[in-house]
């Protein structure tokens, strides 16, 4: 099979990606930012561990390597308040190695947004995109909305309101284990330039 490269696997998506691609049997390559960030995940001992940062062009560049597939899940948000910026510089970074190491596709978790004017974090999702999308790697960008799911950062601030509030009107949401098993097999969609919408109430 494949060597499939993932940044972002310690988060919420990553963190159940690497699994199904390893019983897919693909090889896979994770980039982050601390060894030990790794320690207690299950499948650490599978996978080939880069550490450095998305703006670390020699980190990335061994990253790329080889590489067929990349799933670009991280961002910056957490890390400075002054994140556009830094996204965008992560994201050039990245374009510049996929293109140098002839990968066939980069996987690109966006956010789902409408037309018209963008909060600060949706104008950096869509510039990322931009960026990757303008490297000449077959780019196929996922535009998804909320991703709930017990451990994530949104199910765990829905389960605290819920344990402070006495009633909590909220659409109906739906969960499904089977998101990481659908964007796994994103590598197999046509190689070309694309983007999807993944949003809306349901399963994803």
């Amino acid at each position: 099979m494949s060597v499939i490269a993932v940044t972002g696997a310690t988060g919420y998506i990553g963190g159940r990606l690497v699994p199904v691609l390893l019983e897919q049997g693909h090889d896979v390559r994770v980039l982050t930012r601390r060894r030990n960030a790794l320690r207690d995940v299950p499948w650490s001992k599978k996978v080939t561990v880069v550490v450095g940062d998305l703006a670390d062009s020699q980190a990335v560049r061994e990253l790329c390597a080889g590489a067929e597939v990349l799933y670009y899940l991280a961002h910056s948000m957490g890390g400075t308040k002054d994140f556009g910026p830094v996204e965008e510089r992560c994201a050039q970074v990245l374009a510049a190695a996929a293109k140098n190491a002839d990968l066939q596709r980069l996987i690109y978790l966006s956010g789902l947004h409408p037309d018209g004017e963008l909060s600060a974090h949706l104008t950096s999702r869509v510039k990322v995109g931009e960026i990757l999308e303008s490297s000449s790697v077959p780019t196929l960008t996922l535009q998804a909305g909320l991703i709930i799911g017990s451990g994530s950062a949104s199910f765990e601030m829905v389960r605290h309101l819920t344990d402070v509030l006495p009633v909590m009107p909220a659409p109906p949401l739906g969960v499904e284990p089977s998101a990481a098993h659908r964007r796994a097999r994103c590598p197999a969609l046509p190689q070309r330039g694309c983007s999807a919408a993944t949003g809306g109430v349901g399963p994803l």
